[in-house]
């Protein structure tokens, strides 16, 4: 492999060279800067490389007026693969690159910071984005707990800074168009949305090591109380364990509750309630690897998520998806498209994408689409030169992760939750209510 620094020379030299020849766009430089204008440029800094990270630095890159100034990492060795995506997408020049978050908010030429690190680290970063004066475009979950959700929401209010969680079929026209139909009555009243995701993940084992020299353990930590490094966590497993992550059911039941939820035209839940556990295998997996959740709304709607992580056997053709129950037949989705049938069954209606690029779906963890990728981009930039709410605005991400982080907590005290339905909160149960909330490494505690 090439060494990082001689790696990102012969990028720099690359990049160079193709604003020389003045191939990019068909133009030179100099006149590309003078046609945008230099208060039209959105600066951004992605934070958290690994993965999705690298790739919406790409897609971000080749966003309209917009420029990838900093990336930013706590491990060294994914500098290379983020820079080399920044210039395959064709930027002019290439970003500088930043160990530490908080040397990106002390920056002002920036103007916005995309997130993509673990769960825990989702809403800290969203405050302080919002506190420097920065835009937040913040991966999903968007919050590690519902009290952070609410931080959030009050940070973006008070500051009056957009925030969109990646929610990225939020910005899918064909769905958009799907929903619409739904909310006009194609079907009827609906009442009920069924939801699932699959998957085939393989068995995951801890076991006690040593950070590697490249890799500031302390600061991936940040917020959460320290814990000993351990081998298999980072950078991928942390997910299924609860001092970190928020296991399956908010790292992508997250995208179907959140469709379900826009379909039914619901806010908080009034009960939820969610079986299962970690029966595969015997391992050191925290979470369920198989989980049913339902959901209870107002108005006699419910939405049921089914989740099994280690058997990729698909539901109903597919991978992932949703379908929505009416009075006079049903819907199904998944990423940009629908299709309606009648009550016997019958397919009525059906609607495909129309991007090459929505082909590209399912288990992949870097992106479920490159084009809802870049539509969803696209919005969040937008929504930041007009001023207003973006697609998934921070407070419907709020409402549409919260139901799954309720039904965690109703996994891990074993009981059916009682919600208040104005705002989510549990009612009249001291044990699940300590969940509400999480502990935070001494002088890492979000403050709004």
């Amino acid at each position: 492999m090439e060494k990082r620094r001689d790696f990102i020379k012969k990028v720099a030299v690359a990049s160079a060279g193709v604003i020389a020849g003045n191939s990019l766009f068909g133009m030179s430089a100099k006149s590309y800067r003078n046609i945008i204008g230099a208060n039209e440029r959105i600066h951004l800094a992605i934070i958290g490389l690994n993965g999705r990270g690298s790739t919406m630095a790409g897609t971000f890159a080749r966003q309209k007026n917009a420029e990838i100034s900093t990336l930013c990492d706590v491990d060294t060795r994914v500098f290379a693969k983020a820079l080399k995506s920044v210039a395959s997408n064709k930027q002019i020049s290439l970003p500088k690159t930043e160990g530490d978050c908080r040397k990106v908010m002390q920056d002002k030429n920036i103007d916005a910071i995309y997130i993509a690190t673990p769960d825990h680290w989702h809403t800290p970063l969203t405050i302080m984005g919002c506190q420097a004066g920065k835009h937040v475009y913040v991966e999903k979950p968007l919050s590690h707990n519902p009290h952070e959700g609410e931080l959030a929401i009050a940070a973006a209010r008070k500051y009056n800074k957009v925030v969109q969680m990646g929610a990225q079929r939020r910005s899918a026209p064909v769905l958009t168009e799907g929903i619409q139909q739904l909310h006009e009555g194609i079907i009827g009243r609906v009442y009920y949305a069924k939801t699932w995701y699959t998957n085939d993940r393989k068995a995951t084992f801890l076991t006690p090591g040593t950070a590697p020299a490249e890799l500031n353990y302390d600061l991936w930590q940040g917020p959460a109380p320290r814990l000993a490094y351990q081998n298999g966590l980072i950078h991928y497993n942390w997910h299924w364990f609860w001092h970190w992550g928020t296991g399956e059911a908010l790292n992508n039941g997250t995208h179907e509750v959140d469709i379900a939820r826009w379909g039914l035209g619901v806010d908080y839940p009034i009960k939820v309630s969610s079986s299962g556990g970690r029966y595969a295998f015997k391992d050191d997996w925290q979470t369920p690897d198989t989980q049913v959740v339902t959901l209870e709304y107002p108005d006699r709607k419910m939405i049921m998520w089914e989740s099994s992580s280690a058997n990729g056997r698909k539901i109903e053709g597919d991978e992932r998806g949703v379908i929505f129950y009416g009075e006079n037949g049903s819907l199904s989705t998944g990423n940009d498209a629908y299709k309606v049938f009648d009550l016997k069954g019958k397919l009525t209606k059906e609607v495909a994408s129309k991007d090459k690029e929505e082909t590209m779906q399912g288990r992949n963890t870097a992106t479920v689409s490159l084009s809802l990728d870049s539509m969803h981009a696209a919005d969040f930039l937008d929504a930041i030169r007009q001023n207003r709410k973006p697609n998934c605005d921070v407070e419907t991400g709020h409402k549409s992760i919260i139901g799954m982080q309720l039904s965690n907590i109703a996994w891990r005290v074993g009981r059916e939750l009682r919600l208040d339905p104005k705002n989510g909160h549990i009612l009249n149960d001291p044990e699940a209510e300590k969940l509400w909330k999480r502990s935070y490494e001494p002088g890492w505690e979000p403050k709004v």
